[in-house]
């Protein structure tokens, strides 16, 4: 009867004639290569996506909350107006800076209250469509990738599948042998596909709820504002 160690150690040696994930990366289908060269790269680009909105979305929001604070505080638009320099990375800033600098046009000029308020007011609502489509930029590659990964992982599944059924086939006797990397290749397609899907879908969703509070904040602030230069334009 064997000894424990006797069996340990064969296992270990069992272990070692077994190829290794990148062994059987590289041994794979051309086809699967591609299939997984093509996960990889928009793995990748999604994470770059992810941690450069995460940063970004993160720092707008904070300074957007510093920001409405100056300007609730504040007596004056034009000391708001200085200060709002200090908060380059805030949507809420530029909605404002775009309206306060129609509205010093529209003042400078005179004319008739009523189109100030709608050229003010188109002002607005041109910063707040900038502002929020500079926000979003990229993101739809997250959707596109969490849509897209887990089919592409699929074809390669199928592909992978597809060969070892090819060479079982061919061959003189049918055995895990002969199809096993092939089965191997298709399962590591289906993995890739998901483990760049996954991520990508959460993030998605998640950028798109943070936008969404954004761009609530500065329809918000653009009604206010509106409010405060019709009490001014009186």
């Amino acid at each position: 009867m064997e000894s424990f160690v006797e069996v340990y150690v064969a296992s270990l040696q069992s272990s070692a004639d077994q190829p290794s994930i990148s062994d059987l990366i590289l041994s794979a289908d051309l086809i699967v290569q591609l299939v997984l060269l093509i996960l990889l790269v928009m793995s990748v680009v999604s994470w770059g996506i992810i941690l450069q909105k995460a940063l970004r979305l993160r720092v707008a929001a904070r300074q957007s909350a510093r920001f409405l604070e100056v300007f609730w505080n504040a007596k004056r638009l034009d000391s708001v107006y200085e200060e709002a320099a200090a908060y380059p990375k805030s949507p809420v800033a530029e909605v404002f800076k775009a309206g306060y600098q129609e509205l010093h046009k529209v003042t400078k000029a005179g004319g008739d209250k009523t189109d100030a308020v709608d050229n003010i007011t188109r002002s607005l609502r041109r910063a707040t469509s900038v502002e929020a489509t500079t926000m979003r930029a990229y993101v739809m590659f997250l959707g596109t990738t969490g849509s897209t990964a887990p089919f592409i992982g699929l074809f390669g599944t199928v592909w992978g599948i597809l060969r070892a059924f090819q060479k079982l086939g061919t061959a003189q006797q049918a055995s895990i042998q002969v199809v096993g990397p092939d089965i191997a290749h298709a399962l590591i397609a289906t993995a890739v596909g998901l483990m760049a899907a996954i991520p990508a879908v959460m993030a998605f969703n998640y950028f798109n709820s943070s936008l969404r509070v954004l761009h609530t904040e500065m329809e918000n602030f653009s009604s206010d504002f509106l409010n405060i230069v019709k009490r001014h334009l009186r």
